[in-house]
């Protein structure tokens, strides 16, 4: 079954508390080659038959009106990943 993941980022020009405080850990145990740390949400939405075009665009509108609070966050993709088939 196939896959849409909804991918959610607080918007830039609000504050990351969360991501700060991973990017000031990462600082104290060396790793200073990471600068800034953003902190967003992933959704993941399976589906049940084929993802047509009706099926993405309700996604889209599920991400924008339910999955993202827009005052604070951006809906930053809509993707679909199709299931990997693992030999046997």
């Amino acid at each position: 079954m196939p896959t849409i993941v909804v991918d959610v980022m607080p918007k830039a020009e609000l504050l990351d508390p969360a991501g700060k405080a991973v990017a000031g850990a990462l600082h104290r145990l060396g790793k200073a080659e990471f600068s800034a740390v953003r902190i967003g949400k992933r959704f993941e939405l399976t589906v049940d038959g084929e993802v047509t075009d009706a099926v993405l665009a309700e996604a889209r509108e599920l991400a924008a009106e339910m999955l993202s609070n827009s005052v604070i966050e951006d809906v930053v993709a809509v993707t679909v990943v199709e299931p990997v088939e693992t030999p046997r």
